[in-house]
């Protein structure tokens, strides 16, 4: 088998077998195909695409290249829920606990952020002494035992995807669907999970902006989960503005646990309910939607999931004092607030743009091998369809340099568009897309 006539092939809009692309995989780990002929076939596939099966084989390829975790020895079904990612993000801080606290095990394999906010890991990372690096005894182990971990994403676990997302990312190759969908897949299925429930973003504020494109990368994403015989959940849901009202990581870790006390805003407990719900009728811990609901506002109400949260945090070495004294979290030496100059209605927000101001701020990476700073973001006060009065403060920005925060707070201010008008304010669930279809919400 020879690369140059694979290359060729597909480039000619023909379909790979399986065992092309096992080669195209094997050489890539082993480090006996060259960058270039790796990149060639990328841009190939970027202009040709990949049909099913050859997605399916490639991200299953992919999901075999290094470490696969077995997590047998952890009882009950296991379930990962995953975001294609967003500015203010933490439902997975609040859905797992909740889960837990219902009997549904949560062991999940996180990374770190790259781009303008942290990831799950770095967020709790901002409780101090909480450590995320696990042997797979101590991470089977603490699920058993309390039902969630989460840990940080091992260096053996799905090598082919670094090595092509870094090629992806200098070669223009990244926003091809299929490329998107295998190298999500591949890390969902060399986790372990039974069950996979997928949050796909679509807005100004996600990787997809347009809602269609959220939708097709969701069909994808779950026909390989089908195909590879896991239980695989699509949602669609707005990112058009930031979910909650923080955005920076210890900000978030804040703004979690005041969700777990029952206080947390309205738009990230609504994903939690409707994400666990799917999930607990998938495990088959409930039989309807309505009844798994009204049990995951009970973990709530009771405190359960709270509790569950602290020994979460206890068992893996973060101080669970930060619940009661959140003056414990990194906090920033500089607080500037936003005050709008006009009267109206909040008409949009420019969510990645608030995203770029936790970045400009410090609370973001460029390069994977960046520090972040913990302490630094934004707080909003008003969202889409809010009324405000001039003098109101739109948001409140967290920062130690002066001159970042100024720029910030530019920037901040250009995010914000106002009208003289009531605004409707968008639906945050759209569309569920499981092995039944494509279903709106």
């Amino acid at each position: 088998m020879e690369m140059k006539s694979i290359i060729e092939k597909k480039r000619d809009g023909y379909a790979l077998t399986k065992e092309e692309i096992q080669f195209i995989i094997k050489g890539c780990v082993d480090g006996t195909m060259p960058e270039y002929q790796l990149a060639a076939f990328l841009m190939a596939v970027y202009f040709r695409g990949l049909n099913k099966e050859e997605t399916a084989e490639l991200t299953l390829a992919m999901a075999d290249s290094g470490e696969m975790l077995d997590l047998s020895a952890i009882f009950g079904m296991k379930v990962d829920k995953h975001s294609t990612g967003g500015v203010g993000d933490k439902t997975t801080l609040v859905l797992a606990p909740m889960l837990a606290a219902c009997g549904l095990p949560v062991a999940k394999m996180s990374g770190r952020g790259l781009g303008h906010t942290g990831g799950t890991i770095d967020k709790l990372e901002s409780i101090p002494g909480f450590v995320t690096n696990m042997s797979r005894e101590q991470f089977i182990s603490q699920v058993n035992e309390i039902g969630i971990a989460l840990a940080g994403q091992t260096e053996n676990l799905v090598p082919a995807d670094k090595k092509i997302y870094a090629l992806r990312d200098v070669t223009g190759t990244v926003e091809q669907m299929s490329l998107i969908a295998t190298s999500i897949m591949s890390k969902k299925l060399a986790s372990g999970s039974d069950i996979i429930l997928l949050d796909v973003k679509a807005g100004s504020g996600a990787f997809m902006k347009e809602e269609t494109d959220a939708i097709a990368l969701g069909q994808e994403m779950v026909e390989i989960g089908l195909m590879a015989d896991k239980e695989t959940i699509a949602i669609v849901t707005d990112m058009d503005q930031p979910l909650g009202y923080a955005v920076g990581n210890a900000l978030e870790i804040r703004e979690t646990i005041e969700a777990l006390k029952g206080n947390g805003p309205e738009d990230l407990l609504e994903l939690c309910y409707v994400f666990g719900a799917y999930l607990l009728v998938a495990a088959k811990c409930e039989e309807s939607l309505e009844a798994a609901r009204i049990r995951l506002i009970q973990t709530i109400k009771s405190g359960d999931a709270l509790k569950k949260f602290v020994q979460w945090v206890e068992m893996q070495g973060g101080n669970p004092l930060v619940v009661e004294n959140y003056n414990l979290l990194p906090k920033a030496s500089i607080v500037m607030d936003l005050i709008s100059e006009s009267t109206g209605f909040v008409e949009r927000i420019q969510c990645e743009m608030i995203g770029k101001v936790c970045q400009k701020l410090g609370g973001g990476r460029v390069t994977k091998e960046d520090s972040i700073n913990l302490s630094v973001g934004v707080v909003l006060h008003k969202k889409v369809g809010d009324r405000l009065e001039e003098g109101d403060v739109l948001a409140t920005l967290y920062g130690d340099d002066l001159d970042h925060m100024k720029e910030a707070k530019d920037m901040l201010f250009s995010a914000y568009h106002l009208s003289k008008t009531p605004v409707t304010k968008r639906k945050l669930v759209r569309w569920i897309i499981s092995k039944n279809g494509v279903e709106k919400y």
